[in-house]
C-alpha cells in the first residue's frame, strides 16, 4: 500500500531527526473519527439548540429520550466509531470511505446549514 504525503517528524538524540509517513488507511480513520465527533458536537448543539425533534435519526433520538442529550451522543457516536473500527481492522476501507462520506453529505453537511442559518 503506498504512503500518504502526511509526514510528522520528531527529533531522536540518537538517531537524528526522523520521519513517519502515514498510510492512505490511517488517514481515512482519523478522518472518519473527525465526521463522526463533528456530527456529535453539531447534534448536540442543534438539539440544545431547537430541541430533540430536530434529530432525524430515529435510533440516535431513542438514545437522546433514553439517556439525555449529552450521553445519548457520546453512546451513538462511540457505537458508530466502533463500527468504524470493525470496518478498519477487517480492511474494509472502501466501506470506510463511502460511510464518512455519507456522513459529511446527509449528516455534517445539513448540520453545517442549520447551526449556520440559525434555522
Amino acid at each position: 500500500m503506498a504512503s500518504a504525503p502526511l509526514v510528522i517528524g520528531g527529533f531522536d538524540r540518537t538517531a537524528g531527526f526522523k520521519t513517519r509517513r502515514f498510510s492512505n488507511a490511517e488517514i481515512l480513520w482519523v478522518a472518519f473519527v473527525v465526521v463522526q465527533a463533528l456530527d456529535g458536537a453539531m447534534s448536540y448543539v442543534g438539539v440544545s439548540l431547537h430541541g430533540p425533534d430536530i434529530e432525524g435519526n430515529p435510533l440516535v433520538a431513542w438514545y437522546l429520550s433514553a439517556f439525555g442529550p449529552a450521553l445519548g451522543f457520546v453512546v451513538a457516536k462511540l457505537f458508530a466509531v466502533g463500527c468504524g473500527a470493525v470496518l478498519y481492522l477487517t480492511g474494509r476501507r472502501r466501506w470506510m470511505a463511502l460511510v464518512t462520506i455519507v456522513y459529511i453529505v446527509f449528516a455534517v453537511g445539513p448540520w453545517i446549514h442549520v447551526l449556520s442559518a440559525g434555522l
